[in-house]
This record gives C-alpha cells, structure tokens and sequence, in this order.
C-alpha cells in the first residue's frame, strides 16, 4: 500500500494513539447510556435548531460529469477517486464566510441552536484537527470555522453542537472500501486504528469548543461498526462532557431513516427520523426530524426544488405537536454564503416566530388526536394547561371547531395580539368564534388556557384484524373517558343514544361502522367511522410445485423510483430460498426481483407488508399488493388480500439508491401471528 505524506502523518498519529501517547481516557468512570431527563430539557424546550451541512462538496456544487444531481455525497456517488477529489482542497476558500452572520440568521428565525457537520462521510475535518492534513490549514482559507462559529453562538445565546460521521471515505484505516474504488488498497488497514484517530478528532471537539450541546452522529450502518464500539465510544465522550446529548446514530439500534432506535439495549438519547415527520410521533421517546430545504443537505447550486416558507412553517408546527425538534438544514456554497432562497425562508420563519414563538417552545405534543383545522401544542400553567391550536386551514364559516375535552375554560384569545375571544361550549366540542381575529401568515395560533390537566374525549376506536373478511369477522370499540358508553351503528348511519352499545359486534355482511363516545346520554366525541367488506377468497393455481426458494434477478442502476426492470439486462441470476438481499446489502444502487409462488395453507385474509429502504413493491397472483416505492427511509406498508389454500404466485421489487439499505417481507393470516415469510412456503418452478 503506498502512503501520501497525509497518510503517513495518520498512520503516525494513530500508532501513538493506540500506545496513549496523544491522550488518555477522560478521569471520570462513566456507566450511564443515557443522559438523564434533567439535561435533555434544555434541547426538548428548544423545539428548533439550524442544521449546516459544508464542506469541500461544496466546491463541485453537485455537478460533475455533465450530472447536476450531487449533494454532500457527490464524492461516493460520481465515484470520484481519491486523488481527484483531495484537489478540492486547493479549491476551498470561502472568503465570504461570516459566523457572526450565519449565527443571527439562526437566532433570528428563532433557532435555539446549530448543528454544524465537523466531519462528514468524505472525512474532511472543518477544523484545524492535528490527526490529519485533511482540514482547513491546507485550503487557501486556513482558519478555524468551528471557533468563530463557537465565539458567534457564545454572543448570541445559540446552543453550539456538532455533527460527526462514523464513516469515513477517506481515512486509509476505515473499513470498508467502496466497490468502484479499485485505486484504493485495504492492504495494512486497521479499523481499531480508525477508531483511535476518531476518537482523538472527538477529544479535541470536546476540548477547544467550550460547552458542545449535541454530538450528532451519522454513518454508523456498515458493518465495521459495533454496538459494542458505540457503547465504549458514549462513555468516552460523556467523560469530556457529561452533559452532552447524544443522538442514536452512535450505535447500530436505528430503524432506517424512520431514525427511532429499535427495541434493545441501544445507546444514544433521542431518535433521528430523516426527511419526515412520523405520522403519530414516538410517544414517550425524544425525536427529531431533520429536513432539507430543497432536494440535498450539501450545496448544490443547480437545486431549485425549493420548500416553501409556509410548507416549512408548517413542519415545524407539525413536529411541535407531535413532540419531536424541527432540525432545518442549510447548504452553504463554497464562497461561505447561504443560498439566497434559504437567507429569504429563514427571514419568514423568523417572522413568524417573533410573534408566535411562545406555541413552539417549552411545548409537548397535543392531547388530541386530530384537530381538523391544523395541529396542537400544549403547555403546563399554574392554573392549569395552554392549548396552543395552530390554524392552517381557516374554517369557511368563521367558526373554529375545538377537539372535545372535558375542562372548563378559562381564557381565549389570540397569541399574536392577546385578543379575547368568544366561545360557545358544546357537548362534543367548543366553537371559537374567529370573526375578531386577524389572520396571520402560514398559521394563525388561538391560545385556550383550561383548569387542570386536558380530559380528552377523543373519537373511540374500531379495531379488527382486518379491513375484509370471507365470513365472519369481529369488531372492537374501545373507549378511555371513564364512565362513558360507545355507541355504534352497521349501516352508515350517525350513532345516537338509542343506536347500539357495547364494545363489539360481529359482522357477516358488508357494512359501514360508525361509532361514538356517549357520556350521561350526550355525545361527547367525533364520530368514528370505519368500513368492512366481506369478500371470496382468490383461488389458488392448480400446481404441483416441489421445489423451494425463489428465483432471482439483481440489477445494478441510480433511480428514483422503481424502475420497468424487465427493460433492464440483470447483473446476476439464480435462485435463494427466501426475499434476501445480503449478497449486496451494505452496497449502493441496486435493484432486485423477486419471483416465485406461496403455499397458502387455508382459506382467509392474509396481511402482507414490506418494509424497505428504499422502494419496495408486491404482486400477488399477477396484481399490486402492496406499494412501498419511491426514495425513503426505512419505512412498512402492508395490505390484506382473500387467498384461497394452495399455491400462488408472488413477486417483490426492490431498489436502493444510497444510504442505508433492508428489505423484509413478513405476512400474517389466519392462526399465524405476524412474522417474517417463512422458508417453507415458498416455492419455485422446476
């Protein structure tokens, strides 16, 4: 293996690293894996922090060979070698850079703190690091971004925190390789020498920077990192910083992109949900959904696939409510400058914030489920509780329909002028009247303070195993207002106090459900509405199969979406006993097909799901199932489906494009609890 001279200094480095000559383990013995609820609260009141991704993928700007696409990724994805790519080095030199600059516009969108990328996966630090040559010293710009950015957010009273990847694309002891890198060598590579030099870079973030907020991780998915490494490396961080928050990405517990730690001794304080906004939120858990802007977290000067001011007001209200931070990202260009279309949607968010600010910080999720005209946030007062209701979609009559709740009311008003409003209490809800309230842009926020704790009287729930059935099927209500009564009809219509009562029926007929909460005879809830079909079961292929497993196509391409494969020449073929990607897991854009036939073993409704990342989709007997395509993270969707017993045809598509990568087919049915499709039950031609 030939060293360059940066290479030789790593090496260097990390050989004293490894005999304790460049630092020792921090004094403090530290046993917890988690920071405790006192030290998060700073971080879960903030609600809202700046991301900014820069670095020498700015330079290229997300162009190269005649492709525009390029993000911070464009070194992995251009399959740039290494030698073309240290060039940009000469390149950088962002005279433009103003921390104090980018500091207020933090601030003055209402920004608590700032998430800086100290390294990114292409392993260029931002700092004058001694591990490495690979910093700022050696570009035309030679000064220390993280220090003027840690002296700005000092003046301003924004939180200081770092972004740091695990994986590294250009350390000669990170493992593993990317596949295009034929120029690259593994030859006398030690991934326990990376893990020194990455904790020596760690040491000096954690010692010349002052207080660091959050350490937030990424790149932790390949193989070569261990829960085991990660639960060593969050005790030595914690002994330079005890009261630093850790994200999730440290260890190896994510679930995709959906960012929530999956069940099992994982470290790391808050889950990291990328580009989305889980539906329902992670009750009980500390998230935070990251977002873009446009298209890419690094410049890219040829993106214009701007969000809107009020779409990205509106995520923020969203995952407010939701109880999860809003971490907005900015791209800088190579000159040091912030595109100006983000300058001009940080300015409106701004806006907005000054005069709504008090509906987003020092907030918890809403008490209700659904609030039809927008999104909740509730607050705890001395008297009682703040309900914050965000309006973004205006009630044509003027009149804004609460969610029901048991408490008594003792002000309303608007948040932006403290106007006093009137209300009309009902029984399954209160009605504000709007005509006195002046609309604000992107949201209009009406502040209701109520005695005590919010009472709920929320819709009932209509539960069954599925949404079709071939002859009977049961149907569950359920209810949490104490003392109420669920009243419910079959045949569409509005459930009343002399409708049906109980918690369930069984239904052997197509029928419409509708069910509603009831308390001393009045109706305190929405209506809940569901609707079940009764169908026949698909009947089965007459065959006589014998062989097991599935046969196989992979493919190898970029796409957005998954793509007509049969137009596609495949990379390999063959057959494998079940839907298993491993032969190319941990790699980048690829694609498979899946094909073969499922021995159903009697007639009912089966619940087939993909969970994926990225596209996935099924076909059962020739027909979608199940549609999970498109760019995301790690996300489920299933479907029912009446197959009759015996044998059927099925087909899954998949493709990745980047980033993480997992496909898992599962099924349930009757008598067979949800569990991953086993080997035995499928099956391929001769």
């Amino acid at each position: 293996m030939q060293h360059t001279p940066g290479m030789m200094k790593w090496l260097f480095t990390t050989a004293m690293l490894a005999t304790g000559s460049l630092f020792m383990r921090p004094l403090a013995q530290v046993t917890k894996t988690k920071t405790s609820s006192q030290q998060m609260q700073w971080w879960r009141d903030a609600r809202f922090g700046m991301f900014i991704h820069w670095g020498l993928y700015a330079v290229p700007a997300g162009e190269w060979n005649g492709r525009t696409d390029y993000g911070e990724w464009i070194r992995n994805n251009a399959q740039i070698p290494l030698t073309t790519y240290d060039k940009f080095l000469q390149q950088f030199n962002p005279t433009k850079f103003n921390a104090d600059e980018w500091v207020s516009m933090a601030k003055d969108a209402g920004m608590k703190y700032l998430v800086i990328t100290t390294k990114h996966h292409d392993g260029y630090a931002n700092w004058p690091t001694a591990t490495s040559d690979f910093n700022p010293m050696n570009t035309p710009f030679k000064k220390d971004v993280l220090k003027e950015l840690a002296d700005a957010c000092a003046k301003h009273g924004v939180q200081l925190c770092f972004y740091y990847s695990i994986m590294d694309w250009h350390h000669p002891d990170y493992l593993p390789r990317r596949d295009w890198e034929s120029d690259r060598s593994t030859e006398g590579a030690d991934f326990s020498r990376y893990v020194s030099y990455m904790k020596a870079q760690l040491k000096e973030l954690l010692t010349n920077y002052g207080k660091i907020g959050v350490l937030w991780f990424d790149g932790e998915w390949e193989d070569t990192w261990t829960h085991e490494q990660a639960k060593d490396l969050y005790q030595y961080i914690k002994g330079f910083q005890p009261d630093i928050i850790i994200n999730n990405r440290i260890d190896k517990g994510r679930s995709g992109m959906a960012g929530l730690t999956k069940a099992g001794d994982f470290v790391g304080d808050y889950g990291t949900p990328e580009q989305e906004i889980p539906a329902t939120g992670f009750p009980g858990v500390d998230w935070e959904s990251c977002m873009t802007m446009n298209q890419n977290w690094g410049y890219n000067s040829h993106d214009n696939n701007w969000k809107s001011a009020e779409d990205l007001v509106h995520k923020l209200i969203e995952t407010s409510s939701k109880g999860g931070n809003y971490l907005l990202n900015v791209g800088p260009t190579a000159e040091g400058v912030f595109p100006q279309a983000s300058i001009e949607r940080l300015r409106d968010i701004g806006k907005w914030m000054s005069v709504n600010s008090a509906s987003i910080y020092n907030t918890q999720a809403s008490p209700f489920k659904n609030f039809r005209n927008g999104y909740c946030t509730q607050q705890a007062i001395p008297s009682g509780t703040r309900l914050f209701f965000h309006v973004t979609k205006w009630p044509e009559d003027g009149n804004l329909q609460l969610p029901s709740f048991g408490n008594n009311i003792s002000k309303v008003y608007a948040l932006a002028d403290n106007k006093s409003l009137k209300y009309t209490k009902q029984s399954f809800g209160n009605l504000i009247s709007l005509a006195e309230v002046t609309k604000q842009p992107f949201a209009t926020v009406i502040a209701v303070e109520i005695k005590g704790k919010p009472i709920v009287y929320a819709e009932p729930t209509i539960d069954a195993n599925a949404s079709i059935f071939t002859d009977q099927l049961l149907v569950q209500f359920g209810s949490k207002v104490p003392g109420s009564v669920v009243y419910f009809t079959t045949n569409g219509k509005d459930p009343v106090s002399t409708s049906q009562q109980g918690r369930s029926v069984i239904l052997r007929k197509s029928s419409v459900v509708k069910a509603a909460v009831f308390l001393n005879g009045k109706r305190i809830s929405e209506i809940a509405t569901a609707n079940f079909d009764k169908v026949s079961p698909v009947a089965a292929m007459d065959l006589n199969l014998t062989n097991g497993g599935l046969q196989f196509a992979s493919y190898e391409g970029r796409w957005d979406s998954i793509p007509e494969f049969a137009k596609l020449s495949p990379a390999a073929m063959g057959t494998l006993a079940n839907f298993d990607i491993s032969m190319k897991r941990g790699k980048n854009d690829y694609g498979f097909v899946f094909d073969g036939y499922i021995r159903i073993p009697v007639d009912g409704i089966y619940t087939f799901y993909l969970t994926s990342d990225d596209g996935s989709r099924m076909f059962i007997d020739g027909k979608p199932l199940v549609d999970n395509n498109g760019l995301h993270g790690e996300i489920e969707k299933g479907n029912d489906i009446p197959l009759g017993k015996g044998f059927h045809s099925i087909k899954v598509q998949y493709f990745q494009s980047g980033g993480g990568d997992n496909l898992e087919v599962h099924w349930k049915g009757p008598g067979i609890p949800k569990m991953r499709i086993p080997d035995v039950v499928l099956y391929r031609e001769n």
